[in-house]
């Protein structure tokens, strides 16, 4: 089927806004099929719905067949518009529930990997609290890089990010969350391992190591500076794999480690020599408009206990 973009698109109705959420979904999910379950519709019907709306913005939105499911360079930019739609419109339908007394409505949280096993469970415990205060509230989780939260909380895809605190930006607030520390480490079957806190720093600046292809505050660029970057990886899981490998040294998170590390397939080098930390927060857009939903999540941040819930 050969799309012409004749008119642009007019009016945005109930119509328009029901075959985005079924793009949204599919996008989501990974693939037509992988939404039936999100959706409760058939197959086919979600490929009808997907033809008509694109049909209607004049536009091929996703290749699928044999290849598997992916989006068109056209279809990444209008999912990025579709989330700030949809996020307008739960924004709409939050403001109007918030003039009752009970929390009705969506908090959409972008939050960057391998957080979920740090000690201090603020994010699960103000969810929790959240979700006691506000039963019917939907929440939504979505796991991308921090550059992605961060752009997300300022367009409003996102209400609330959580990132490291590397470089603030003016256009968002910052609540401080945790302190994280990460530290040295090497596989079980890494020739420093028999040395594992007393390796010295020549044998240290000769091994292989794991550079993080993400942004570093500066007290982490420093401790990689004193490394042999021979590979990189693009998140923390990715230098966990190569770490247990057994041929390259690394930083991970302490936390992040603890679970190879009590199983003996990683070794801590160095002890706290090499090390650094790095603080992390929750974002919100800056000068945002009141909304219930998220200034009760943030209060339950803040509040740091979950004994009163």
């Amino acid at each position: 089927m050969t799309l012409q973009k004749i008119h642009p698109l007019g009016r945005v109705g109930d119509l328009e806004i029901r075959l985005i959420r079924v793009f949204k979904a599919v996008v989501d999910s990974g693939g037509f099929t992988a939404a039936v379950p999100a959706l409760g519709i058939s197959r086919s019907a979600i490929s009808l719905y997907m033809a008509d709306l694109e049909a209607r913005i004049g536009l091929k939105l996703c290749q699928r067949g044999r290849s598997g499911f992916s989006l068109t360079e056209e279809g990444r930019e209008v999912y990025e518009a579709a989330m700030q739609l949809l996020a307008a419109t739960e924004t709409f339908r939050t403001e109007v529930n918030s003039l009752h007394s009970a929390l009705r409505g969506e908090l959409n949280i972008g939050i960057t990997d391998n957080l979920v096993s740090l000690p201090q469970m603020k994010i699960t415990h103000a969810l929790a609290r959240l979700k006691a205060q506000g039963p019917e509230v939907h929440i939504n989780i979505y796991m991308r890089p921090s550059g992605e939260v961060e752009s997300g909380v300022i367009d409003g895809r996102f209400h609330v990010g959580v990132v490291p605190m590397v470089n603030a930006i003016n256009a968002l607030d910052y609540q401080h969350l945790y302190t994280e520390t990460s530290y040295l480490y090497c596989g079980a079957f890494h020739s420093l391992a028999a040395w594992g806190e007393a390796a010295d720093a020549a044998s240290i600046a000769a091994a292989d190591a794991v550079q993080p292809a993400y942004l570093l505050s500066a007290e982490g660029q420093s401790s990689h500076a004193a490394l042999n970057g021979t590979a990189t990886a693009s998140d923390r899981e990715g230098i966990a794999f190569l770490l247990l490998t057994g041929c390259y040294i690394g930083f991970l998170p302490e936390h992040f480690a603890q679970r190879w590390v009590e199983a003996g397939q990683l070794l801590r080098l160095c002890g706290a020599d090499y090390g650094y930390r790095v603080d992390y927060a929750a974002i919100t857009r800056h000068g945002r408009r009141p909304h219930r939903i998220l200034e009760t999540f943030l209060a339950a941040i803040e509040s740091g206990s979950r004994t009163s819930y």
